[in-house]
């Protein structure tokens, strides 16, 4: 089994930074918060582009300031604190941390990206009632040293006032730096590991679909089963690790919970 996560860099950085001032009365630190936990377990490739599977396990940690009920929030979305927030649009600081992935099996003769981050903005808003658009772009750090960006369209609806079902497309955009430390093949590593030599420029990263059901359990507590479908393009489906050792259908299944403690600074 292996384990993976994803955490709020920009969160960590914010608290870190607050002073005994900036919690002051009237200050934008003080006030109605909260804190939401939880874990995800999940079945998906051993690796971005790779055609093994393997169990998975990630937690969930969200920290920001109260505000309008959000309308809709997804298990894609990366860790976020909203500087924005009147309901109907939330724009802020978002950003998620990266283990490392280790140089065996297939990616054997491969140099491991280094563990890291990603951190940057995320902004979101409705078109509609019933569906919410959102897009975020991160720069990495220590890991890679490139750009990536998100964007997602999720329609949803409520069944019951305790159940909702929601899906919709996905697209993915990175740099060359970010493709070259996850997809691409130098000289060395071409020797070493038998692959071809390969050297990616930056593009569409990938294009797919997800869906959730999600049962609020209690007020605080929340429940879901989802799916995600996605076709690696552009240098990522160019990559001779994709085309020689890997896939570039990448599914993915699993559950997860969490909960929701509000507090007050």
């Amino acid at each position: 089994m292996r384990v993976v996560g994803t955490i709020s860099l920009a969160v960590a950085c914010g608290l870190l930074t607050a002073s005994p001032s900036w919690a002051g009365e009237g200050s934008w630190i003080s006030g109605d918060w909260y804190l939401t936990l939880g874990a995800t377990g999940l079945i998906a490739p051993n690796f971005e582009g790779g055609k093994r599977y393997m169990l998975s396990a990630s937690p969930i940690v969200s920290l920001g300031k109260a505000g309008p009920a959000a309308r809709f929030t997804s298990r894609n979305d990366n860790i976020s604190l909203a500087l924005i927030d009147d309901g109907g649009i939330r724009a802020g600081l978002t950003g998620k941390f990266l283990f490392t992935r280790d140089s065996k099996d297939e990616l054997k003769g491969l140099d491991p990206v280094r563990w890291g981050g990603e951190a940057g903005g995320f902004f979101e808003f409705y078109p509609l009632d019933w569906l919410r658009m959102r897009a975020e772009l991160r720069h990495g750090i220590r890991a890679h040293n490139g750009f990536v960006g998100d964007i997602a369209a999720d329609a949803f609806y409520d069944v019951t006032p305790q159940v909702r079902i929601s899906g919709g497309p996905r697209v993915s955009f990175a740099s060359a730096n970010y493709f070259d430390a996850y997809y691409g093949v130098d000289a060395k590593e071409a020797a070493a590991s038998g692959l071809s030599e390969y050297h990616p420029g930056g593009g569409l990263k990938s294009v797919g679909l997800g869906g959730a059901i999600t049962w609020k359990v209690t007020d605080p507590m929340t429940a879901s089963l989802f799916g995600e479908y996605s076709r690696l393009m552009g240098p990522a489906a160019d990559s001779s690790l994709v085309r020689e050792r890997g896939n570039r259908d990448q599914f993915m299944f699993g559950v997860s919970t969490t909960y929701r403690f509000d507090f007050t600074m």
